[in-house]
């Protein structure tokens, strides 16, 4: 058993009107789109880069301002002044030749920042190269870059930025009256810009993508919940529709009825007859709309029993050959069995947990829900291979599977990496406690728990 599967609303949601699977052709368009390597980063706003440009423009100039105020030094104070100035110039020219809330397209965004790394790198060459501190201006554009960009421009825009450290080792001028460091400590500075610029790139990168993936997979998990919200009222609906027409339609049998006693001719008998057969149709139909095992009141689509609810969860999934899917309902002595609130996100996380191991299991699937004075639980354990550790030490997370864009087991369902982690947040968001782990001697097996109080029809 492995975080493969696709809920079934998943792939409804990916497949349009098919929400029992998806096909091959369908599987390999949708794993391109949540594929970790495919997904978008935030990309580079026009208001964004203007910002950050005047904030460096700004410290250019105290830099300046204390190294000639402050420590007495002669930098050449011209072109230095020159330098901020068509910096200063090409970000006014920027702001106001688009709107502000833009989004760069990658090239654009590259050539920006190519820009800003030119301008740093001139600045810093007039006020002591690599034997000045703040060299490490030159790391900005590579973060901003690796926050927004997709890798090739990324690389390009950290050579360059390389290449302009260890050219300010060899030809940044000296700040007078300072004495020239040596020409090894500089390039130790330039090299240790340099890993800077990697090291810092490296992390801003891996945040920004994990948390693009992150924010990726809670929308579409925010998608699930909404279907299955829908599909619940949809319910409801239908048992409202039930008992409002209820009565229209008894009376319509009943002047049927009495239409066809006093039916002048034999063809108004018959079309009367004709109506009281399709006014029972009618109610037959609407009876089965809302007739659920043991109750059929409305109050069904409010609250269910504890054991409604695993039949619920493993009824889907009772025909497939060659696994036995079987639901307890067990509980402390002397306490009453809880009637359960309807909730979507239960119904469709633990549903999507049994499809997962049935798709594993050997030969069997045990749903087991347990309640006593205090909590409530439903556990699912299957007696196939159980969660590989490396598998294990990262449920939970999206884009976690070991089985990506091919047919799964026996349901047929495609993994994307995205069930289980669906699944434990629309649990954790009624209260639960999701656990996962592998049984003895073999086996995996799913948990959650909850306060009674938490999920209990009151």
């Amino acid at each position: 058993m492995t975080s493969q599967m696709a809920s079934p609303a998943l792939q409804a949601a990916t497949a349009g009107s098919d929400p029992d699977g998806l096909d091959r052709a369908q599987a390999q368009a949708a794993q391109g789109v949540w594929d970790g390597a495919n997904v978008r980063r935030s990309r580079l706003r026009v208001r964004t880069l203007v910002a950050l440009r005047w904030l460096v423009l700004t410290g250019e100039l105290l830099l300046l301002a204390a190294l000639i105020l402050g420590l007495g030094y002669a930098p050449p104070l011209t072109l230095a002044l020159a330098t901020i100035g068509v910096g200063a110039w090409v970000n006014l020219l920027t702001s106001v030749a688009q709107p502000l809330q833009r989004v760069m397209g990658d090239r654009e965004a590259a050539g920006h920042l190519a820009v800003d790394i030119v301008q740093i790198a001139l600045f810093m060459a007039l006020v002591g190269g690599t034997a000045n501190p703040f060299v490490v201006l030159l790391i900005l554009p590579v973060t901003l870059a690796a926050a927004t960009l997709p890798r090739a421009p990324l690389l390009a825009l950290g050579v360059l930025a390389a290449l302009a450290s260890l050219g300010l080792a060899e030809f940044g001028l000296p700040l007078t009256p300072a004495p020239r460091l040596s020409i090894e400590y500089r390039y130790a500075a330039a090299l240790a810009n340099v890993a800077g610029m990697a090291l810092i790139a490296g992390y801003v990168r891996q945040a920004a993508a994990e948390a693009g993936r992150m924010a990726l997979a809670l929308d579409v998990t925010q998608a699930v919940l909404s279907r299955e919200q829908r599909l619940s009222a949809l319910g409801a609906l239908a048992a409202a529709a039930a008992h409002e027409l209820g009565t229209p339609l008894a009376t319509i049998s009943i002047v049927a009825k009495e239409m066809a006693r006093e039916a002048p001719t034999p063809q108004c008998k018959e079309d009367a007859e004709l109506l009281i057969v399709q006014a029972e149709r009618c109610r037959e139909i609407l009876r089965r709309l809302t007739e659920t095992p043991d109750k059929t009141s409305d109050e069904v689509h409010e609250r269910l029993s504890l054991r409604q609810l695993v039949q619920e969860v493993i009824e889907p999934h009772t025909g497939v050959k060659d696994v036995r899917v079987e639901a307890i309902v067990t509980g402390a002595k002397g306490v009453k069995t809880p009637d359960i609130r309807r909730l979507p996100e239960i119904a469709h996380a633990m549903t999507s947990f049994v499809e997962n191991a049935v798709d594993f299991a050997a030969s069997e699937v045990l749903v087991t829900a347990r309640f006593d004075a205090d909590s409530v639980s439903i556990e699912v354990r299957d007696d196939g291979p159980g969660f590989s550790p490396e598998i294990l030490a990262k449920l939970g997370e999206p884009y976690v599977t070991s089985r990506q864009g091919v047919e799964g087991g026996r349901t047929g369902h495609v993994g994307m990496g995205l069930g289980f982690f669906i699944a434990k947040t629309l649990l954790e968001r009624t209260g639960a406690q999701v656990t996962f782990q592998n049984g003895r001697p073999r086996g995996a097996v799913v948990s959650a728990r909850w306060p009674r109080r938490t999920i209990e029809a009151v």
